[in-house]
């Protein structure tokens, strides 16, 4: 097992070529307050087979820099969202 963090997200966005855009949230309580403290972060993922779909919830891993701002890789789906599960006829 390798030492690359890993962060579960949902896709929000599959419009760009080998891209995905992954939205991770992150919930925590204040260490004074006690109040939940929901936040979130969208992160640009290399989806190399294309197969994810908005909905559909990932596992992305860190990696080398892709381009710019992609630093992250599509490890796996997770769940598919149900708009894109195939219809049986």
């Amino acid at each position: 097992m390798n030492n690359r963090s890993r962060l579960v997200g949902k896709v929000t966005s599959n419009k760009m070529t080998k891209t995905v855009v992954v939205e991770v949230f992150n919930v925590k309580r204040h260490p004074l307050y006690g109040k939940v403290v929901r936040s979130s972060a969208r992160y640009k993922a290399h989806d190399e087979k294309k197969e994810c779909h908005v909905g559909d919830v990932v596992e992305i891993v860190e990696s080398q820099p892709l381009s710019k701002e992609k630093r992250w890789v599509v490890e796996r789906i997770i769940t598919q969202s149900v708009a894109t599960l195939p219809v049986e006829a």
